[in-house]
């Protein structure tokens, strides 16, 4: 009896020490599958900031836009049967006070002319007052328009060419940022263009543009109006279409 009791007492001793192990093996796959759940965990999460950032990293590469001619962006009309119509370019900056009483006084009169095909209405992106607020308006805002030429036309771009003139903040503070910004352009229709903004993707060739208008001579400043590529000082509806009729 004294053997089948220690018999007995050596098996359930090994029981218990194979349970044991059997526990020890089983706490350590779970430890491994924990560690590997974790570290796949931060690999993805680093990879969606990684992700995030890259999406949201300012563009350096100078991108041309598609959808403009010769640097500038035609009105939709611009495409009228009547191609020998005058050219008329207008070399402006969505921060320039002057070009928003322009735009007040003889937007709508250039658009109707467009309009009616008595000219082909340019505008000419000369964004310049970089120092004239304190985030960066100027560049952010025509970067704005020129996402909207890019992702969806000259209709998009002039639809947001009107709500930045109508919303234009004064100079020498904050202008809108860019979530208002793309709000802006969702209230007019226009939308998706919330990466190209936060990136500020034409930026790079809005800088070479003015670098282009800053060399011509007839482009002192804003707004400068052109008609077939010569300088005009008319600003008033009833100026214009004087030079208009003259080109």
């Amino acid at each position: 009896m004294t053997n089948d009791r220690q018999a007995r007492a050596a098996r359930a001793e090994q029981m218990r020490k194979d349970r044991e192990k059997a526990e020890r093996k089983q706490r350590n796959l779970i430890s491994v599958a924990i560690v590997a759940v974790v570290v796949l965990l931060i690999g993805v999460g680093g990879w969606a900031i990684k992700d995030a950032a890259d999406d949201n990293a300012e563009q350096i590469e100078v991108i041309k836009p598609r959808n403009t001619t010769e640097n500038g962006i035609d009105y939709p009309a611009g495409e009228a049967e009547n191609s020998s119509a005058p050219v008329v370019e207008v070399f402006a900056d969505f921060l320039c006070p002057s070009c928003g009483l322009f735009e007040q006084i003889s937007g709508s009169f250039l658009s109707e002319q467009a309009t009616a095909g008595n000219i082909q209405l340019r505008f000419m992106p000369f964004s310049f007052l970089h120092d004239e607020s304190t985030n960066d308006y100027s560049r952010r805002a025509m970067n704005l328009g020129i996402c909207a030429v890019d992702e969806q036309g000259p209709e998009a771009f002039w639809k947001v060419h009107d709500a930045l003139f109508a919303n234009q903040p004064a100079e020498g503070g904050p202008g809108p940022e860019d979530a208002a910004l793309i709000k802006m352009a969702e209230d007019v229709g226009v939308s998706g263009l919330g990466n190209c903004v936060r990136t500020e993707k034409f930026v790079p060739w809005i800088d070479q543009t003015k670098a282009k208008f800053d060399a011509d001579e007839d482009i002192p400043g804003t707004p400068a109006v052109h008609i077939n590529g010569k300088a005009s000082q008319a600003r008033q509806p009833q100026d214009l279409a004087a030079a208009i009729a003259a080109a």
